[in-house]
């Protein structure tokens, strides 16, 4: 999610800040504790108070901010298990539906996902923003979750994907080889229809995202703050 991007969608202006603001602290660049001044959000997105207003509610929801009387809002605290908590989550759901995506792939389908990933793996090669990359890496997942067929397990999916600093990981150059050599190692197990082999490397995904989230987040000692 890019300012440009915020300016661009203004039906969704809300649901862009809530995006903005959640990967601010996931990433620790908000940290537990801190007030969050309304008036930055706005100027560095380039909108108006109301729909950082909204977003506030909205993370108040989520339990990502809190409300002080008479203060305003502050981010929530957040540990080290909360961290592991989500990640294990987001494995255990995409790993069910890679496992049925297996099961149902038509060659159709997986020449699709092997086309995806070689346009991703050429724009890691040749340098694109984090934007493109990020937009490439969604699309291939979301096509892999629609080959599952299971509506309720990639709407879990989704729900729990975006409490991920996707910001975070598309700039790191070492998540991105990850990635790479994660799809293609998910693409010769569906080839293969192992279920099972797929599943365990889409879980070795996640938890190598958790713990690079956790590494950065301990660099900057976050868990003192609250």
């Amino acid at each position: 999610m890019t300012y440009a991007a915020v300016r661009r969608r203004r039906p969704q202006l809300s649901d862009e800040v809530v995006a903005y603001l959640r990967d601010q602290i996931m990433s620790g660049e908000l940290r537990p504790g801190v007030f969050i001044r309304l008036d930055e959000v706005a100027a560095a997105l380039g909108v108006s108070i109301t729909p950082v207003r909204e977003a506030l509610l909205t993370l108040r929801g989520e339990d990502m901010v809190e409300l002080e009387p008479r203060r305003g809002y502050r981010v929530a605290p957040l540990s080290r298990q909360d961290i592991v908590d989500v990640f294990a989550l987001q494995g255990h759901v995409a790993g069910q539906l890679v496992a049925r995506a297996a099961a149902a792939l038509t060659a159709e389908q997986l020449d699709d996902l092997r086309a995806q990933q070689e346009g991703l793996r050429t724009a890691v090669t040749g340098g694109a923003g984090a934007d493109e990359l990020e937009e490439r890496e969604f699309e291939f997942h979301r096509t892999l979750n629609r080959v599952a067929d299971a509506r309720k397990l990639s709407w879990f999916l989704h729900s729990a994907l975006r409490y991920t600093p996707v910001r975070f990981y598309s700039s790191d150059a070492g998540w991105r080889a990850s990635m790479l050599a994660t799809h293609d190692e998910v693409l010769n197990a569906l080839a293969a229809r192992d279920a099972e082999r797929a599943t365990a490397v889409m879980a070795r995904h996640f938890t190598d995202g958790a713990e690079r989230l956790l590494a950065h987040l301990d660099a900057q000692d976050l868990w003192s703050s609250g």
